[in-house]
């Protein structure tokens, strides 16, 4: 068990594991197909920004590192709704005041992990090198130094593939051990935007909420940053009509699209078009795989082994929940095997689950919440929450705010809630239209108490 680890991809998941493998005494060596990001600036429009929710907070919290993360979070306390009129309404989180969410940079985090890394443990990653083969027969993974242009090869064994969703090591588990995987990708896609912060530098909308203006079909969503900028991502359709990425081939279109249905983010958006022009689209799928090791040799760790859409903000956060659970396997089991097959056993559940919330959540964010009912729901979620706390907690609370309740378990007991929820709501137009003794009796009649405490904080 005391091989040196080789771990592929120095992103978030590669790092923060580093860390944790570092704190068992571990030799880590960390490879990375991409320069050093600390040393040249990302793609303009590449990755989506962040939300770091209690899951994350909690696996950030082991391994020793989030007091370096905290000054780069903003905290969102709830969702900002743009109505095509302008009109704004503002629907909370949670109801108590660790119940919030935080908005964070991709680069700044992953500096900060590496940082903690070379600091604490003397790991130092290496750029620019690339998988290019693997033989698990044989224990060997070959690599490519893209600065020399020579290729080396090294043991395979044992390995951890952080290598995103598009893994090597994923492809060469399906090609040579058969492992079975499924890749749905949406057809929408996503762009990044600007939304620049005032002459002051100071925030021009809401800090403290994540923006979303929601049309049915499509979305637009803005994340603070700590320099006064919001991060504004469009989530849209890749082709059919009018309203798609494939039709906004030009700043007339750009512009008639915005003006038509995002009129109020136009005045504060000047490189609206050019941006939008520069900027690729980006693709969203989720992916399933079968297995996520082969024995001792490697394992799938993160997006690797279980890539989500990004509307419930927790793919990072699920990622980190998987260092977490993984380094406590390592540290219990035997041997490597016993590990990664405990981990894949106990894992693979909640993170099927957190990809059909995900998926669920999109429609929520771009339609369901011009539902009146909606809002309602979420009112009577709150009310249900502080009359019963020992057996109603919103789903998305379960989700964001609990990292002691499985995935899985948020996810199945959501589905009782929400049935409660609509039943409740079908008939009233307002919480005081719900007879309190009809509410009290589906909930203590349909809700087992919590194994866990409903006031766990961050």
């Amino acid at each position: 068990m005391k091989r040196p680890v080789t771990i592929l991809g120095a992103g978030l998941t590669g790092a923060l594991m580093a860390i944790y493998l570092a704190r068992q005494g571990r030799q880590v060596l960390v490879y990375e197909r991409r320069p050093d990001l600390r040393k040249v600036d990302m793609d303009a429009g590449r990755s989506i920004n962040l939300a770091l929710a209690d899951r994350g907070i909690h696996a950030l919290r082991e391994a020793g590192v989030f007091a370096d993360v905290e000054p780069l979070l903003i905290p969102m306390r709830g969702r900002m709704l743009h109505a095509p009129d302008g009109t704004l309404t503002f629907a909370p989180y949670g109801q108590r005041p660790h119940e919030v969410i935080h908005s964070v940079s991709r680069p700044g985090l992953n500096r900060v992990l590496l940082d903690h890394a070379q600091r604490h443990y003397g790991i130092e990653p290496r750029f620019l090198q690339a998988a290019r083969a693997l033989d698990f027969e044989r224990d060997e993974l070959v690599m490519l130094d893209e600065v020399s242009g020579d290729t080396y090869q090294k043991p395979l064994a044992p390995l951890i593939a952080a290598d995103g969703a598009g893994s090597i090591v994923r492809r060469a588990m399906t090609g040579q051990l058969g492992v079975r995987v499924r890749e749905d990708l949406l057809d929408h896609g996503y762009k990044e935007l600007t939304l620049p912060a005032g002459r002051d530098g100071s925030h021009r909308i809401d800090r403290n909420a994540l923006h979303i203006w929601p049309r049915g079909g499509f979305m637009l969503i803005a994340l603070p940053n700590i320099d006064g900028s919001f991060t504004v991502t469009l989530f849209l359709a890749l082709k059919g009509g009018t309203d798609c990425f494939a039709a906004l081939d030009s700043r007339s279109t750009i512009d008639a699209f915005f003006a038509r249905h995002f009129p109020d983010v136009v005045p504060l958006m000047p490189g609206l078009a050019r941006e939008f022009l520069e900027h690729p689209v980006g693709r969203m799928g989720t992916i399933h795989a079968d297995a996520w090791s082969a024995g001792e040799a490697a394992v799938l760790l993160g997006d690797a082994a279980h890539a989500i859409v990004p509307f419930h903000g927790q793919g990072m956060n699920a990622c980190f929940e998987d260092c977490f659970e993984l380094d406590r396997l390592l540290r219990s089991a035997g041997d490597w095997k016993s590990a990664f097959d405990r981990f894949f056993q106990l894992r693979k559940p909640d993170t099927d689950a957190i990809a059909a919330m995900a998926l669920e959540n999109f429609l929520e964010m771009r339609d369901t919440v011009r539902d009146p009912k909606f809002m309602l729901r979420k009112e009577l979620s709150f009310e249900l929450e502080r009359r019963h706390p020992e057996r109603f907690i919103p789903r998305y609370s379960m989700v964001m705010f609990h990292h002691e309740i499985p995935y899985r378990v948020a996810f199945e007991r959501g589905r009782v809630q929400g049935e409660l929820l609509t039943r409740l709501t079908d008939e009233a137009d307002s919480l005081a239209g719900i007879p309190v003794a009809q509410m009290d009796a589906l909930v203590t009649g349909t809700l087992d108490p919590l194994p866990v405490s409903p006031a766990v904080g961050n």
